[in-house]
């Protein structure tokens, strides 16, 4: 068994997760992607699964490491990174995910002529990120209270990062929680920055642009930055789950 294979999850989790991906219309997701730098995946979490998800915030074995925002200046709230190995779930999502995801990331380095290409298969990927020493796995739970806000970022961790993340919704708006909107901002050269607000439900993930991403101009593409936060929180308890596909160093 290689170093990589031995963070990979079991075929049969990554099998599961292909299937609930089946359903989802791609060709209008890469079309959201290509147009807004960002894509709803509807439903893909059960109401049952988030709640399990969720649950596991505070038991520490779960987790590699605990952030306060606010020692940062990040913002204000929380957030884990899980530990190796992944959940079963979380680590066959981000497993299926990734050659969607690989597809319209080569398509946009393409576009905005850079010279990396990303390939097919996540434990490929994954190989390459250990060789330069970024081994720490990167996906994360973050909560959530009131007043808790994060602040405008991009979720780079070393030399080597994958151009798209997913984040999913674990509680439902305007029951467990109000605020707290997951935003985006896009910064074209020459002209102001336009906003983004993603409207979840529970259960919901979307995809995002970490980094940058190409815009059609009229003399053809050039390349724009994004950053991604969550506005504060006014009320009740917000979890969420972030899929990031480059381990950190």
């Amino acid at each position: 068994m290689s170093a990589v294979e031995e963070f990979m999850p079991a075929p049969t989790s990554v099998e599961a997760a292909e299937r609930r991906l089946a359903a989802c219309d791609w060709r209008a997701f890469a079309e959201e992607m290509d147009g807004y730098g960002c894509a709803i995946l509807p439903g893909l979490l059960t109401p049952e699964e988030c709640a399990d998800l969720a649950s596991a915030y505070p038991h520490a074995e779960h987790f590699r490491s605990h952030v306060l925002m606010a020692r940062h200046g990040f913002g204000k709230g929380e957030y884990r990174y899980y530990r190796y190995p992944l959940p079963d779930l979380i680590g066959g999502l981000r497993t299926a995910l990734y050659p969607h995801l690989a597809e319209i990331a080569n398509h946009w380095n393409e576009r905005m002529g850079l010279p990396i290409r990303y390939p097919e298969a996540h434990e490929d990927f994954l190989g390459h990120c250990h060789a330069v020493g970024q081994t720490r796995p990167t996906p994360l739970l973050l909560q959530y209270v009131p007043g808790d806000f994060n602040c405008l970022h991009q979720d780079l961790y070393g030399d080597l990062a994958f151009p798209i993340q997913v984040a999913f919704l674990l509680s439902e708006p305007g029951r467990d929680f109000t605020g707290g909107e997951f935003v985006l901002t896009e910064q074209r050269p020459r002209t102001q920055s336009r906003a983004e607000v993603v409207p979840l439900r529970q259960g919901d993930a979307v995809a995002f642009a970490v980094h940058h991403r190409p815009v059609r101009g009229s003399k053809g593409d050039y390349r724009v930055n994004l950053r991604h936060g969550v506005s504060r929180l006014r009320s009740g308890l917000r979890h969420s789950l972030g899929i990031i596909f480059h381990d950190a160093r």
